[in-house]
C-alpha cells in the first residue's frame, strides 16, 4: 500500500471489466511547483536505479533525483497529484504512479516527465508500478485498479480478474455478469480489495493488499492465483529474504514469514505495534522493516527475530534502501540518511 496520503499514518498509501483506455489524458492538470525544500516534504517511495543514481517520489507531484544519495534535485513534473511509487527499468526509462490514477513516464533519466494517464474523477489512487522491460508494465491500486501496457505506456488497458475476488464473491459476480452487466461493472469497485504492492520474484509476480489479500502470477499478470488468506488485515509489502524466505508486513505491526513460497505462513513476533509500510534487505544479509511512528527494525537472522533501530522523532517511514554503510529512508518529513556502523 495503502497510500491515501495522510502524514503519519501508513494506511498512507489507499472496476470495471477489461477495457482499453482510449481517452486522451485529462489536460486540466497543473505542473508541480518547484520547491526549495522538496526533499523535506512527504516522500513515499525510493529506487536505486544504478550505482549512484536514485529517484524518490512523494506528495504534490514531487520527483527528486540524486547522483550520490546526499544531494537531491527536484525534477520538472507536469502534474501535482500525490505520487505513491516509482520504477525504472534502466537509467533512462522510468514510471511513477499516484492519485487521480496518474501515470507518468520518463525517457531521459527523470529530467522530464510526460503524463500517460490522468483520471481525477473519481480520485482512485494507483499504489504501485512494475515493468519487466521497456514495453510491458503493470500499475495497480485502490478499489481493484489494475492496468497493463505492452507499448511502454503509450496505451494502458484496465483489466479485471475474477480469480482475484474472494471465493465467496466469485459465484455472485459470475451470475451478475451474465444477468446484469451494468450492475456487474458497478459492483467490482466495492468487491475487489485495494492492491497495495507488487513484488517481482524471478518469473513470479506477487501482489498483496487489504483484508489479507495475496496473489501470485506465473505469467506476468495475465492470470492469477489468489492464495489462501492467513491474516484478515491489510498487507503493505512482500519481500524475498536473503535466505529465500518470504516476509509479508502490514497493519499494527503484523509480520509473517513463509519458508515454502507462500503455501504456509508463521507470525513473527516483534516489539512494535505500528503499521509497517515496507520491508527491504541489504547485501550483508540484514532485513529491515520500516513503518509508522519512526519504526525501523533490523534482523540478522533472515527475518526470524528483529531488534529496534526506530527513529526518535516518531515520523512515519515509507520505504528505504541500504548502500554499504548508509541507509536512505523516505519519510513523512522527507529524505533521511542514516550512517550505519560497519561493525554491526
Amino acid at each position: 500500500m495503502k497510500k491515501l496520503i495522510l502524514a503519519g499514518n501508513s494506511a498512507l498509501l489507499l472496476a470495471m471489466a477489461s477495457q482499453v483506455i482510449a481517452d486522451e489524458p485529462d489536460l486540466r492538470y497543473q505542473a508541480a511547483y518547484i520547491m526549495p525544500l522538496a526533499e523535506k516534504s512527504l516522500l513515499t517511495d525510493i529506487r536505486q536505479v544504478s550505482g549512484n543514481f536514485f529517484v524518490a517520489v512523494g506528495e504534490r507531484g514531487h520527483i527528486l533525483l540524486s547522483r550520490n544519495g546526499n544531494d537531491w534535485q527536484q525534477a520538472s513534473v507536469p502534474l501535482q497529484s500525490n505520487l505513491n511509487a516509482v520504477y525504472f527499468v534502466d537509467e533512462q526509462h522510468g514510471w511513477a504512479v499516484g492519485h487521480d490514477a496518474a501515470i507518468l513516464a520518463t525517457t531521459d533519466g527523470g529530467s522530464s516527465w510526460q503524463v500517460q494517464q490522468f483520471f481525477p474523477e473519481p480520485d482512485k489512487p494507483l499504489l504501485d508500478v512494475y515493468f519487466r522491460n521497456r514495453q510491458h508494465g503493470i500499475a495497480v491500486g485502490a478499489y481493484g485498479l489494475f492496468y497493463t501496457t505492452t507499448d511502454g505506456g503509450n496505451s494502458w488497458e484496465q483489466s479485471f480478474f475474477i480469480e482475484l475476488a474472494a471465493e465467496d464473491d466469485k459465484e455472485y459476480l459470475l451470475d451478475l455478469q451474465e444477468t446484469d452487466p451494468d450492475s456487474y461493472r458497478s459492483e467490482l469497485s466495492s468487491i475487489l480489495p485495494h492492491f497495495n504492492r507488487l513484488f517481482a520474484d524471478g518469473n513470479t509476480l506477487y501482489m498483496v493488499g487489504e483484508a489479507g489479500f495475496i496473489a501470485k502470477s506465473a505469467d506476468f499478470g495475465n492470470s492469477w492465483l489468489r492464495m489462501e488468506e492467513f491474516y484478515n488485515g491489510s498487507l503493505f509489502d512482500l519481500h524475498r529474504t536473503p535466505e529465500m524466505g518470504l516476509l509479508a508486513v502490514g497493519l499494527r505491526g503484523n509480520v509473517f514469514r513463509s519458508d515454502d513460497n507462500g503455501q504456509s505462513w508463521q507470525q513473527v513476533e516483534i516489539s512494535e505495534s505500528a503499521t509497517l509500510n515496507s520491508v527491504f534487505s541489504d547485501n550483508a544479509g540484514n532485513v529491515y522493516l520500516a513503518g509508522n511512528a519512526g519504526t525501523l527494525l533490523q534482523s540478522r537472522d533472515d527475518g526470524l527475530t528483529f531488534t529496534d533501530r526506530s527513529e526518535a522523532d516518531g515520523k512515519a517511514i515509507l520505504n528505504g534502501l541500504v548502500l554499504q554503510n548508509r541507509m536512505l529512508l523516505v519519510t513523512e518529513v522527507g529524505i533521511k540518511v542514516l550512517n550505519l556502523d560497519k561493525s554491526e
